[in-house]
């Protein structure tokens, strides 16, 4: 019976992984929020819609964790290109798929 439980947790956690697009780096437990904006773009007919979203801290706080949610569930990709956790910055790219528009909400803890 434990090992039909232990099976389904793996499985379950499998699915997750493949079908979720949203990038969560670091982590945001137990650290302030310091930084949020929404990303947006319109969709244009077959066409790829890319942003790139910049962070800097003034203060040079390290970051400790980075969340991108896609709003509207689509098969966009975010991806830091510079910096990230363990910087005082971070890039931020983020990618549409063919013929849709994006909407993000970006999250950056220290």
């Amino acid at each position: 019976m434990k090992t039909v439980s232990l099976l389904f947790v793996v499985l379950a956690s499998c699915v997750c992984v493949s079908y979720c697009k949203d990038l969560i780096v670091g982590t945001s437990f137990n650290h302030r929020l310091i930084w949020q904006e929404k990303a947006e773009y319109n969709a244009i007919p077959l066409k790829k819609r890319v942003k790139e979203v910049f962070y800097s801290d003034a203060g040079q706080q390290i970051i400790k964790g980075i969340i991108a949610r896609d709003l509207d569930q689509t098969d966009a990709v975010a991806t830091v290109t510079a910096g990230g956790v363990g910087q005082s910055y971070a890039n931020i790219r983020l990618k549409s798929e063919r013929g849709s528009g994006l909407n993000y909400q970006i999250e950056i803890y220290v």
